[in-house]
């Protein structure tokens, strides 16, 4: 809730004017009236409307600032004159206005420039931007009219305001990496790959990871939703880097790597937010040195996703992308708290990026490690990747045995797909809450392979008590629950079904509830502040820790994540750290503060009614290898689009740029 002077903000119809600030109504909406610690905003100007946040705000200018953002990112697709054309009209007639020089016609001609931009413009930018500018001319007419009958300038044309502008998108908003997802859509339209691949690496490095296993919370706020049904956006996204890689390209980086600065930095951990934070520095020219206590590198993406998910040479494709800026890697190499404190002393700063490598407990009766049969999910997965991909350690066989995984997220999904593989007899996945829950925390597709696989899903279900003969599991006593709803409304509760309890003839307990973070590594003396899970407490803007130079992102941040969390932590991380090397100081970009302002104000909304597209056109289904095929291998099951299935999706897309600003 922001206190507002004047708002239109989607739909809303706010108008304080004339009244006192103690008597103003607030906007529904969470605008940004405070731009950051050190400014307040004097408005907010976007493609759903405008916000005033005090009466000392030239409107003319403000639409004018606007019109020109239109100019500046330049991203209509330039199929219309209206998009072509448009902005740069509404740009000139209101700076004529703005500069005293305007007449009523020019005011009559930016209001029907602005609706034909709103009716026929392709793209969603050019539908958008003029709808803050006609509200303007809307409601302040007198102030539009008074400076063409007298001839004057707006109030404030001379004087230095800043007007601090983003473009986004409501799928590159809902990316925790903030990728450029119509840009690389756009790429494969055009069959430009490289293009394509260069949108994903501004700021996602690991393009053939987050192109398999990302979970696709874009696809949750793509607008096509709204008309029939979501872009495939991750499926799209590893078309640039299977091509860099199936061809043989040299690496195409979005960048030209920087002169090495003199800077250099110490990264703790070679998994995804590791790998993120120092190809960005790298590329800024700091020296990255990245410890990484496995013999391998690529973290719990390597050692924890299996063959079948990320295919192992194209996750190195992705690493070499990494080394390709110059980046050290020291693999074998455990840190521990002496090893912290020479860093300090020797390195400008240090991100810990350790993930969460410790499996919990199950919390049920007689839970004991030391009993045979009882195997944490990350040794599990550990052995059998490290196995399966680099034949290093032992191959795990399963046959003629019973596993049992409790839990009801990726990692659970891994371990029991990875039993099937494993020629395990029969294989249980044991969950507290329902399906649709179990598919809301993974992916639909994950759920369903894993049912046909052979995966036996016990819902609404708990581990009560684990039963050992001489310190060999045997059975599990399993409890079943009943969803109760809540009177008043609220989230329906979990009760146990007195009588319905059962036993499991059992050879494994495998948990994968969550994970924990090992932080030994940390001196004692620094007391640095950590969070009621366990895991390094930040502020969730700069990824700093309470100890000045000591950063943190991914899991060990956060607690158990997504691949493309940790690397949107990383990145923003990474940027902080290269300002801060340099200058000693902790500071955000206009950018960065930009995305934290949209994010709370939400881009996508679910409730919007599209119109001006074609409804009804099929979302495109990427070939899945069969059940047969695949059940008792490591082959990729996902084969990813042909190039007619990936021009077909592509064209789905309504690419919907928009742009906003903040006066400050």
């Amino acid at each position: 809730m922001s206190k507002v002077y004047f708002s239109t903000w989607n739909g809303e119809s706010i108008n304080n004017i004339g009244k006192p600030e103690e008597e103003w109504e607030e906007s529904a909406y969470d605008l940004p009236a405070q731009y950051d610690d050190h400014r307040d905003s004097k408005a907010f100007i976007g493609w759903d409307g405008v916000a005033l946040f005090n009466a000392d705000v030239d409107v003319i200018r403000l639409a004018m600032e606007y019109a020109a953002q239109y100019q500046e990112y330049s991203e209509a697709c330039g199929r219309c004159a209206p998009g072509r054309w448009g902005g740069r009209i509404l740009y000139d007639q209101l700076d004529k206005i703005a500069r005293g020089e305007g007449a009523v016609a020019d005011l009559d001609h930016l209001k029907e420039i602005g609706k034909s931009m709103q009716i026929t413009s392709k793209c969603e930018i050019g539908k958008t931007v003029p709808n803050p500018i006609i509200d303007l001319m809307t409601h302040f007419e007198d102030v539009f009219m008074d400076c063409i009958t007298n001839q004057k300038q707006s109030k404030h044309y001379n004087e230095s305001v800043g007007y601090i502008a983003k473009i986004t998108a409501p799928c590159t908003d809902a990316c925790p990496s903030h990728v450029d997802i119509p840009g690389y859509i756009e790429g494969v339209r055009d069959l430009r790959m490289d293009d394509s691949l260069i949108a994903t690496r501004q700021t996602m490095p690991l393009a053939h990871v987050c192109g398999r296993v990302c979970p696709h919370p874009c696809e949750d706020a793509c607008r096509r939703t709204n008309l029939d049904e979501p872009i495939s956006i991750m499926a799209l996204k590893r078309l640039g880097a299977d091509w860099e890689t199936d061809h043989g390209f040299d690496f195409f980086h979005p960048m030209e790597k920087k002169p090495d600065n003199g800077k250099k930095v110490a990264i703790i951990g070679a998994g995804p937010a590791g790998l993120t934070t120092a190809y960005y520095l790298a590329a800024d020219g700091v020296q990255c040195d990245v410890y990484e206590e496995l013999p391998v590198l690529g973290g719990e993406v390597a050692v924890g996703v299996p063959e079948y998910r990320m295919p192992i040479d194209k996750y190195n494709q992705d690493i070499e992308c990494v080394k390709d800026m110059g980046v050290n890697f020291i693999t074998n190499t455990r840190i521990n708290a002496d090893d912290m404190r020479r860093f300090e002393k020797e390195y400008d700063a240090t991100m810990v990026a350790t993930g969460t490598r410790i499996s919990k407990k199950v919390r049920c009766d007689n839970e004991r490690p030391e009993i045979k049969g009882y195997w944490s999910a990350i040794e599990m997965l550990d052995q059998i990747n490290l196995w399966d991909k680099y034949e290093i350690g032992e191959k795990v066989d399963l046959t003629g045995k019973t596993v049992v995984c409790v839990g009801g997220g990726f990692t659970s999904m891994d371990v029991v797909r990875c039993a099937i593989r494993a020629n395990a007899k029969k294989v249980y996945m044991i969950y507290r809450r329902d399906e649709k829950t179990i598919i809301r925390n993974t992916t639909y597709e994950e759920y369903h392979e894993a049912v046909e696989e052979g995966v036996e899903f016990l819902f609404h279900s708990a581990v009560n008590t684990m039963v050992d003969e001489n310190d060999v599991l045997k059975s599990l006593v399993i409890d079943k629950f009943e969803l109760v709803p809540d009177p008043d409304g609220g989230r329906p509760s979990l009760e146990l079904i007195e009588g319905a309890s059962y036993t499991i003839e059992t050879d494994f307990l495998i948990p994968a509830v969550s994970q924990s973070a090992d932080l030994k590594l940390l001196p004692e003396e620094w007391e640095i502040e950590m969070t009621s899970w366990g895991t390094i407490k930040t502020n969730g803007k700069d990824y700093m820790t309470s100890r000045k130079g000591i950063f943190a992102s991914g899991d060990c941040e956060y607690g158990p994540m997504t691949i493309v969390n940790a690397v949107g932590q990383a990145k923003r991380g990474a940027s902080v750290m290269s300002r801060y090397i340099h200058t000693g100081e902790i500071t955000l970009t206009d950018d960065e503060i930009m995305e934290d302002h949209l994010r709370k104000l939400k881009v996508y909304d679910k409730k919007e009614k599209v119109t001006g597209w074609l409804p009804g056109l099929p979302r495109e289904h990427s070939e899945v290898l069969g059940v047969d095929d695949r059940k008792y291998n490591n082959k990729e099951v996902n084969l990813g689009f042909t190039q007619e299935e990936a021009m077909s999706e592509a064209d789905r897309c309504m690419r919907c740029y928009y742009i906003a600003m903040v006066a400050t």
